[in-house]
């Protein structure tokens, strides 16, 4: 029985020992994509604030501005979801932290209409899938590989949803970088958009003229706000991913270490046990024959 009891022992110290290896090698893939992800993240994030101003500046410095992109010109009947998710797991709670806070987000408010979802990872489109919500795009490249050109397609039929009044409102859920340690989930209503700029910073002394009309331009400029707050999104979310898969894993090698030691242990004392049972027969017989 005791040769048994250490046989299985010494299979699980090899399984466990194998699965060590693997999350520990996967710990340092997370780390050099984390690293690599991080550094697109930050220089997108020193541009983004161009174009806000860029809009801020039309909108304070000309009363030809449309109302169609402005917070409070239509009524909210029906809104679209950006779901912000990966296309693989082994990251903790990083995905389901993104879809419960889109599920709450949808239970709260309750339109006229049932909400479309633009998935982009196939974690969420497949919860959302599942539970028949109207799946109006779903892109499962993995985050840190979609191009800015691959955003505008996720952008531009949004866009002109909301021009055709399809679409009243284009709801963000993505996940925050804070550092390597914490990440948070936020929603943020990027169409219709909300002005919140000082309207004195933005004030121009001289008067401008846009070519051909401020609200060519400005029309010109709300597209390119909506691309680029998504594809900030999901290179933020891709950092986010790679940060939560490194926690993870971290996690799991060091649960592994301690789960071999507690084996190796276990092991030892069933083997000295097993020694000691065996002397004390062995002793037992030698005083019978005495």
């Amino acid at each position: 029985m005791a040769g048994s009891s250490m046989r299985d022992i010494k299979r699980r110290i090899k399984s466990v020992n194998g699965i060590e290896h693997i999350t520990s090698a996967m710990k340092l893939v997370s780390s050099a994509k984390l690293r690599k992800a991080k550094n697109i993240f930050e220089k997108s994030r020193r541009n983004f604030h161009y174009i806000t101003e860029a809009i801020e500046e039309v909108f304070y410095n000309t009363e030809d501005v449309p109302h169609l992109y402005l917070k409070g010109s239509r009524d909210i009947k029906r809104k679209v979801y950006i779901v912000v998710t990966s296309c693989r797991g082994l990251c903790g709670s990083f995905n389901s932290n993104v879809i419960k806070h889109t599920q709450k987000l949808i239970d709260e408010y309750h339109e006229e209409e049932p909400p479309l979802i633009v998935a982009v990872g196939s974690k969420g489109r497949e919860h959302f899938a599942r539970r028949d919500y109207e799946i109006a795009g779903d892109y499962c490249l993995p985050p840190e590989d979609i191009s800015f050109i691959e955003t505008q397609e996720i952008g531009r039929p949004l866009i002109d949803m909301y021009n055709r009044g399809e679409i009243d409102e284009i709801v963000l859920v993505s996940t925050s970088f804070i550092n390597s340690l914490e990440q948070k989930v936020y929603d943020k209503t990027i169409l219709p958009l909300e002005i919140k700029g000082d309207p004195y910073t933005h004030k121009v002394v001289q008067e401008v003229e846009y070519e051909p009309s401020a609200k060519e331009v400005f029309n010109y400029l709300i597209p390119k706000y909506v691309e680029i707050m998504i594809y900030n999104a999901i290179i933020e979310s891709a950092t986010c991913e790679h940060a939560a898969r490194r926690m993870a894993m971290e996690n799991a090698t060091d649960n592994a270490n301690e789960m071999i030691a507690d084996l190796t242990l276990t092991y030892n004392r069933t083997r000295q046990a097993a020694i000691t049972n065996e002397i004390s027969e062995i002793v037992g017989g030698a005083e019978a024959l005495s």
